[in-house]
């Protein structure tokens, strides 16, 4: 995966990370699909909760200059999906996530490093 694609999942957990977000995982998933690169879950407590990650994650993706092609979900706020081409976010709540398992369906998929403090993750300012 390219370093500029990380640093975009990366961006995308950190604001997913301030809205105190769960269990945040990204997946690289370029060589076993073609319709994106990598998948970044996340999940939230409440509808409110999934649409206020939702919120932050496309506001950072606007000052990254991404409009996604497609948001789906949004209304009922129980799983949300922001397609940004080369990244696919997905934002539960728990047990819709836990019904789904794409953690478990896409198994194959190395995951992508998220566990350093999203304060040092990087700075905004390098991908403007």
């Amino acid at each position: 995966m390219t370093s500029a694609l990380d640093q975009t999942v990366r961006y995308l957990a950190e604001a997913a990370a301030e809205k105190k977000a769960q269990d945040l995982l990204a997946l690289d998933v370029h060589q076993l699909t073609s319709f994106t690169d990598a998948f970044l879950l996340a999940t939230g407590t409440s509808d409110r909760h999934v649409r206020s990650v939702v919120d932050a994650m496309l506001e950072v993706s606007k000052e990254m200059g991404r409009s996604p092609l497609g948001v789906e979900g949004y209304d009922e706020g129980r799983w949300v999906l922001i397609d940004l081409n080369e990244v696919v976010v997905h934002v539960f709540q728990e047990e819709v996530r836990e019904y789904y398992d794409l953690e478990r369906l896409w198994g194959d998929a190395p995951p992508i490093e998220l566990n350093q403090p999203p304060e040092q993750i990087f700075e905004r300012e390098t991908v403007r």
